[in-house]
């Protein structure tokens, strides 16, 4: 399995601390945010990882990054132009991933907890095209939200205004090599871009799509909030 880490985007919702900066160099306590995705990937036993980052700041995380070898990683980046939706992004890493299966971590996730085991068992269960992974949450109307009856997902709503559960889709996805032909069929959304979730909805009416639940915590410093939270959660983990 290779791994593939999204840090594109404008990060505008973290204006006026990205104005100047990509919004994944940014500190959560005493590392920079990029470090947490590698460190998911490279935990789940994924050595192969290709950044896919704006063209504008490849050059700092070259900087930072370099080979991977601090991490005992081999990292490859793309550029990629213009933010057009995560599936964009994640198209551009289909000649990386070779036809092998992949999980992707959109860049401004930050966890702590090992998925080498889901990771095998994805490998494993050839009836299965896509995995996601669940966490609760208080304010789920800011994520994808999954409908749940027993231990199946029946229902994925982006953003719901009334969430019929806590339990949102976080930015973590495995993959097998028909998510390349999904991509090229989806239609944009009214915000004008391609949806992951749109990508989810596929493989659930195929009945190809499973999941698990984080256990450990989870968030995805994508807003001012969630930044400071995240910060202060790690900072609490370190410190015990």
């Amino acid at each position: 399995m290779k791994g593939v880490i999204l840090a594109g985007g404008k990060g505008t919702r973290l204006f006026p601390l990205t104005r100047v900066t990509n919004k994944h160099l940014l500190p959560i306590y005493n590392e920079p945010m990029i470090y947490y995705p590698i460190k998911t990937l490279a935990a789940a036993g994924i050595k192969d990882i290709m950044i896919v980052v704006g063209g504008e700041s490849i050059g700092d995380f070259l900087r930072l990054l370099g080979s991977g070898r601090e991490f005992g990683v081999n990292l490859t980046y793309r550029c990629q132009e213009g933010a057009d939706g995560i599936p964009v992004a994640l198209a551009l890493a289909k000649e990386f991933a070779g036809g092998e299966r992949i999980m992707v971590v959109l860049g401004d996730n930050v966890m702590d907890e090992s998925l080498k085991g889901e990771a095998q068992k994805f490998e494993d269960n050839k009836k299965s095209s896509c995995h996601i992974f669940l966490k609760e949450v208080h304010d789920p109307q800011r994520y994808g939200v999954v409908e749940l009856k027993g231990d199946k997902v029946v229902a994925i709503y982006e953003k719901p205004a009334q969430p019929p559960s806590n339990l949102c889709v976080t930015g973590v996805y495995m993959f097998d090599s028909t998510v390349f032909g999904v991509i090229p069929t989806l239609k944009p959304s009214k915000r004008g871009e391609l949806e992951i979730v749109d990508v989810l909805l596929h493989y659930l009416g195929e009945s190809r799509l499973s999941w698990s639940r984080l256990k450990s915590y989870w968030t995805d410093a994508g807003t001012l909030e969630a930044w400071f939270e995240a910060n202060s959660i790690v900072r609490e983990k370190r410190k015990g």
